[in-house]
């Protein structure tokens, strides 16, 4: 799907003022409010935008530890696993991945000892071998899709 000069300004005025009318991002962007809106039509009918809604914060939902947890899983039960995760409500995302380990999570908690029983709470899922954690000590960058947004709509032949 091509992005171009006027999706990424619409994308801009979505991430940075997400609360913000249509008929607002018309009168800032100097377009028809009817463009923006099939613009916004387009980008979700295409896969561009995916959710919309707040985002919120682990942390301030009592939840500040953060970390990373590898599950290796039994040849032929990654889809087994991974729909057990899902029901674990301190995973927040959980991909498929190659090199060590199968499943990479982002496991949030409360403390120390409540990542611990989440932990094991992986660990006796039947079809789990063994897991891997990585603690996470300060965010260096935020999850931010801006800057991907901007240099796709700056490549040549996408406006």
């Amino acid at each position: 799907m091509a992005v171009d000069e006027l999706d990424t300004r619409i994308l801009r005025l979505l991430i940075e003022q997400p609360r913000t009318s249509v008929r607002e991002y018309a009168r800032i962007l100097g377009v028809a409010r009817g463009t923006v809106q099939a613009r916004i039509d387009r980008l979700e009918r295409d896969g561009v935008i995916t959710a919309t809604g707040p985002v919120l914060s682990p942390a301030a939902l009592g939840h500040p530890v953060l970390a990373f947890v590898h599950v290796e899983v039994t040849q032929g039960h990654l889809d087994e696993v991974g729909d057990a995760l899902a029901a674990v409500p301190e995973i927040v995302e959980a991909f498929s991945i190659t090199g060590g380990g199968d499943l990479l999570t982002r496991v949030v908690a409360r403390d120390a000892g409540h990542l611990e029983d989440v932990i094991q709470r992986l660990i006796r899922l039947p079809g789990v071998v063994r897991t891997r954690t990585e603690i996470a000590l300060r965010e260096r960058v935020p999850h931010r899709l801006l800057p991907l947004v901007e240099a796709v709509g700056r490549r040549p032949g996408t406006s």
